[in-house]
């Protein structure tokens, strides 16, 4: 068995690295369904039922079936890149989830690159591809997976024209030198597409350049709405520019503005309704992300311990409001992020959601 399974009464943290829990200097006034700044309208709860987006149907996951788990956490010790709370965050949100979200050691998969741990468990391409496969196999409508990735993330120049600022999103594994990186497209491909109707994953990413790491078609902002691409703001830059131009008498470069300004706008639009057509999809997956794509997230300490912020975040937000909505779990999140770090937390989905319902793992 590639990695290890967390054993009954795991919890233990690795060697010299303190226990879990969420920092007790973190105060913020509940109100009666959450952060008060955001209660939106009242929680409700996931709704029964096929739905159509389009000509595709999808299904929120009643998580009534099985539950399974890959946490993956990577400090690439003794090298010149190396992290400090990755391995941390693995075992931090094992336990955080076999406690908050009923998940059992037994059906936890565990890979981090800890000296105390055999070849099997290392973070390689190859383990990490096995466990993602062991992960999506045999997933059943109503089942509920989850997916932690903590460690090193980068861009790589996209060929395939599908992504709108013209790069891959990647996770890099252990080996990454002589493997290569993991990009957006492929972790897709092993962790949404194989899912069926109505099958739940939950996917956080904490790592640099994340936003979009699994290619999901609908971002939101923190108002709960789908955001605009980013058409409409390049479109309207490029316009004021060419309207610049023509001001100062140069037609020449006004008309060369105009048609900078369509090129982009087309290639952008395409690259969205790409998306939208090949990465939708009817399985309910929503993801996490530490930062947006031209970001990175911070390798932190908070209260003494070595953490990944956007681990670290998520864990203590839902250990202080286990019934927030997913409206509210981004903007606390992201709130508590912005008294000390720069990046700012993203949702995503395969299909549309309702960011007032209650946020489940």
């Amino acid at each position: 068995m590639y990695g290890y399974r967390a054993q009954p009464g795991y919890g233990a943290p690795p060697p010299n690295a303190p226990g879990y829990g969420p920092p007790t200097s973190y105060h913020m006034a509940s109100g009666p369904i959450g952060p008060p700044a955001y209660q939106g309208q009242a929680v409700h709860a996931h709704p029964q039922g096929g739905m159509m987006n389009g000509n595709m149907r999808y299904e929120y996951s009643n998580m009534t079936g099985k539950r399974k788990a890959l946490l993956i956490g990577i400090n690439y010790a003794g090298t010149s890149s190396a992290l400090r709370g990755c391995w941390n965050d693995a075992h931090n949100m094992a336990r955080f989830i076999q406690h908050q979200g009923g998940y059992h050691p037994d059906d936890m998969v565990i890979l981090t690159d800890e000296p105390t741990h055999n070849m099997r468990s290392l973070p390689t391409r190859e383990n990490i591809c096995q466990a993602m496969h062991w992960l999506v196999s045999g997933a059943q409508p109503g089942d509920a997976l989850f997916f932690h990735y903590s460690g090193h993330g980068g861009q790589e120049r996209a060929v395939e024209g599908d992504e709108e600022d013209g790069y891959n999103e990647t996770i890099l594994p252990l080996d990454y030198q002589t493997a290569g990186q993991m990009p957006d497209d492929e972790l897709h491909a092993r962790l949404v597409r194989p899912l069926p109707v109505g099958c739940r994953l939950t996917a956080l990413f904490d790592s640099c350049h994340s936003g979009t790491a699994l290619d999901l078609p609908y971002v939101y902002s923190t108002s709960g709405n789908i955001k605009e691409t980013s058409i409409t703001m390049n479109v309207g830059k490029d316009l004021l520019g060419a309207a610049m131009e023509y001001a100062r008498g140069d037609v020449v470069g006004m008309v060369s503005g105009l048609f900078n300004t369509v090129k982009s706008a087309t290639t952008n639009r395409s690259a969205a309704e790409y998306t939208r057509q090949t990465r939708s999809s009817g399985a309910d997956v929503v993801m996490l992300s530490g930062c947006k794509d031209s970001q990175t997230s911070a390798d932190a300490m908070e209260a003494g311990k070595a953490t990944g912020a956007m681990s670290w975040a998520f864990i203590s937000v839902l250990s202080q409001w286990p019934q927030l909505s997913y409206v509210q779990l981004l903007n606390a999140t992201r709130d508590l992020l912005a008294a000390k770090y720069s990046q700012k937390p993203q949702l995503s989905a395969s299909h549309p959601i309702d960011m007032n319902l209650l946020f489940v793992i």
